[in-house]
């Protein structure tokens, strides 16, 4: 039972909220109250300033890679199947947005899903990563970004990368899926032309 660790030890780790944290110890600031009042990175960009939106990102995606890593370690060579860290990594970004520490209320799982694939599909991480930072310089939306990274996610890694494994389609759609279904508020008011910009000379709240 002990190579199952790997799961709710996943999940804790995609459960840590970062700029939750982070925001609460220097600024006394809980970003759930401010802003789009997400828990995610890009929130705390618009909430704490560029040096800490940057902060939260790089330990939101290093909890997707690190769940996967932590998979390897706690399952040996012999016992380590592709599907276990598909799974860790499907938990740590749904422990990401539904937080445990947070009232179940996380980010949208992008930086930790951006994590988990350079871990287990790097090349696939990078086309899309491209994809997302043109979409984004194009129109400084970083939902717009988001929202066409992951769905272009399946694709990349099916017809460019040859993941046709049925284990590695179904993975992908998950994830391409559940990161459409966390900015169906940003869908609605992208539609409606309200959808704010990323700012960054903005300062902190």
């Amino acid at each position: 039972m002990l190579e199952w660790l790997f799961l709710p030890l996943a999940f804790i780790i995609g459960s840590l909220p970062t700029s939750v944290w982070l925001g609460k110890f220097f600024y006394g600031i809980d970003v759930r109250k401010h802003g789009s009042r997400n828990a995610g990175a890009t929130n705390a960009f618009r909430v704490l300033g560029k040096t800490m939106g940057f902060l939260v990102l790089c330990l939101d995606s290093l909890k997707g890679f690190a769940a996967i890593e932590l998979t390897k370690i706690i399952n040996p060579d012999q016992d380590l199947e592709y599907y276990k860290l598909l799974l860790a990594g499907l938990v740590c970004v749904l422990g990401h947005v539904y937080s445990v520490f947070a009232k179940f209320k996380g980010g949208k799982g992008v930086a930790t899903s951006l994590g988990v694939y350079l871990a287990i599909n790097p090349y696939s991480a990078l086309v899309v990563l491209v994809v997302f930072l043109i979409i984004f310089f194009s129109t400084r939306f970083v939902s717009l970004a988001s929202l066409t990274a992951a769905i272009c996610l399946p694709f990349v890694s099916y017809f460019i990368f040859q993941k046709a494994e049925p284990i590695s389609v179904i993975f992908n759609l998950t994830i391409s899926i559940l990161v459409v279904f966390t900015h169906t508020k940003n869908i609605n008011r992208l539609i409606k032309g309200n959808e704010p910009k990323m700012n960054f000379s903005k300062k902190k709240a």
